[in-house]
């Protein structure tokens, strides 16, 4: 069994938890509290994870808290349809996905990307394990 960051699609496809809309909640903001500390209700700091609602797989924080570190180095997207792609295999600055306690709720949607250098540390990020798994028999 082998532990590993997640990518930056496997990340989205869990927050996402098999929906199209802007968070994995729907569209409506206004909703985002139920789900996630951000600017409006966390008083500037983390919190013990699971104490909002989780997803639809019964993921919890992938809204907002910290912004979590992905595998991959970040890149702009390439052009056409990819349904599992792969970031470049080097970079200076790594891709976080999710937001964190200081958001506003734009930033918190479930396909909202930013990057930082993977030397730096701060109070709001974090990272979520991936689990390799062999489907062979």
């Amino acid at each position: 069994m082998k532990y590993r960051l997640p990518t930056e699609a496997e990340w989205e496809y869990a927050c996402r938890a098999g929906t199209t809309t802007a968070y994995s909640f729907g569209d409506d903001a206004s909703q985002l509290g139920k789900y996630a500390w951000y600017d409006a209700n966390s008083s500037s700091t983390t919190h013990t994870v699971g104490g909002k609602t989780p997803n639809g797989w019964g993921l919890f924080d992938m809204h907002g808290n910290v912004w979590e570190w992905c595998q991959d180095w970040h890149a702009g997207y390439g052009n056409g349809d990819v349904s599992d792609p792969v970031g470049p295999a080097s970079g200076g600055y790594r891709v976080l996905r999710g937001g964190s306690f200081l958001i506003q709720p734009e930033n918190g949607r479930s396909a909202y990307r930013t990057n930082y250098l993977p030397v730096n540390r701060t109070d709001n990020l974090g990272f979520r394990l991936a689990r390799t798994y062999n489907l062979s028999p």
